[in-house]
């Protein structure tokens, strides 16, 4: 049997969902939870997704990710495939981590209850899954960022987005109060967590998430731009033509023609600053970096950059 498509278009919501390979343990400790935060924040910074919540359990995870540009296939391919490689040298392993496609759920944000639906359900998980007593707050589970709805702005993670879950538990600000009745409102939705409903069979198993018309409105989107909400020049990129305008930028900066960048040997330290600079802004590959900036082969890449990161952190220790 064939796979199915990935759905995408600029602008859409997904909730996505991974389990480790044979449903085990996809961290074993802290340390693998707050590599795989620090990873996700990477990626979003170089797809410029919107995260509007996740949560990090034992053996999978959720995410909940507005992908301004379609590449939601892209990031989750970095991403995945960066978590397990660091996760097999930490623990000296070596194989599949996570257990086939990752399941990704598209959901209607023309309304705001699907989205609000969606994100409950994500931060209700620790619930469901029994890892929290009746007696212990919601927020008591650190892995998941409904903490951070409760916190002050400047204490959220840059990439986590909050207003439109705000918005659409009809709270139009970020402030204390505001913030303590989004608390007492998933309190209060604990007690519902584990009742079977339509809505949760629909978020479990299906593959979209919306109004009636929603179908019909997704086969019209994937023909035309995003809407105004994420500005033309966010939209509209691909991540090649990302990092193509990146790299024109740079070398107008430099002075270099395109003649120049080819003359230039492969280990020019320009070349490796634009490399990552490409590796750090968007989600190409190496072997692409490499064509690009006339590098070389994705191996050759990889060690230019291995290196480069080595002694930028003997320095920063320095």
């Amino acid at each position: 049997m064939t796979r199915p498509l990935r759905i995408e278009y600029a602008g859409a919501i997904y909730h996505v969902l991974s389990r480790g390979d044979r449903r085990e343990p996809i961290v074993n400790g802290d340390a693998d939870r707050l590599l795989f935060l620090d990873l996700l924040g990477c990626a979003c910074e170089r797809t410029a997704w919107q995260m509007h919540s996740f949560t990090l359990m034992t053996n999978h995870f959720h995410l909940v990710v507005e992908t301004p540009r379609a590449n939601l296939s892209v990031g989750m391919q970095w991403l995945l495939g960066r978590y397990t490689q660091q996760f097999n040298q930490r623990h000296r392993l070596c194989g599949h981590l996570f257990a086939g496609r990752y399941k990704a759920l598209l959901v209607d944000g023309r309304a705001g209850e699907y989205l609000r639906r969606v994100c409950d359900y994500v931060h209700l998980n620790p619930v469901r899954a029994g890892m929290l007593r009746d007696s212990e707050s919601l927020q008591n589970y650190p892995w998941s960022s409904y903490p951070y709805y409760l916190k002050e702005p400047k204490k959220r993670p840059s990439w986590l987005r909050t207003d439109r879950l705000f918005g659409e538990h009809g709270l139009g600000s970020d402030r204390p109060r505001d913030r303590r009745e989004f608390g007492r409102r998933m309190e209060a939705m604990r007690q519902e967590a584990n009742r079977p409903s339509q809505e949760l069979n629909s978020i479990r198993r299906g593959w979209k998430f919306g109004a009636e018309d929603f179908l019909d409105w997704i086969l019209g989107r994937v023909q035309i731009d995003a809407e105004e909400e994420h500005p033309g020049p966010t939209r509209d990129e691909t991540e090649q033509g990302k990092a193509l305008r990146i790299i024109r930028d740079e070398m107008k900066l430099l002075g270099w023609t395109t003649t120049e960048l080819q003359r230039r040997r492969k280990g020019d330290p320009k070349k490796i600053a634009l490399a990552r600079r490409l590796r750090k802004e968007t989600a190409v590959t190496l072997k692409w970096i490499g064509e690009a900036l006339s590098m070389g082969t994705s191996n050759y890449v990889r060690n230019r950059l291995y290196h480069c990161q080595k002694a930028v952190a003997k320095n920063t220790r320095i």
